[in-house]
């Protein structure tokens, strides 16, 4: 299995950087650094992947591709 695609990004509203995994719904994370971010975003990717197996529920597969991936596999 391929692993999840991760954004990284700055927020000028909260000072620090948003991780989020957009094939996992709400699972995101803050870090003061892009580094700080990452590691937040995969621990909560474990805890929502967890919580998931815990209850249940489906876990996507990933999917998730930027546009750019896709102009270059053209």
């Amino acid at each position: 299995m391929k692993d999840y695609h991760i954004n990284i990004f700055y927020s000028e509203e909260d000072q620090g950087y948003i991780a989020d995994i957009p094939d996992l719904k709400y699972c995101s994370a803050f870090g003061r650094t892009p580094d700080e971010a990452l590691k937040n975003v995969l621990q909560a990717k474990e805890t929502w992947l967890q919580s998931a197996r815990d209850n249940n529920r489906a876990i996507p597969q990933p999917k998730y591709k930027p546009a750019i991936y896709e102009l270059i596999s053209d």
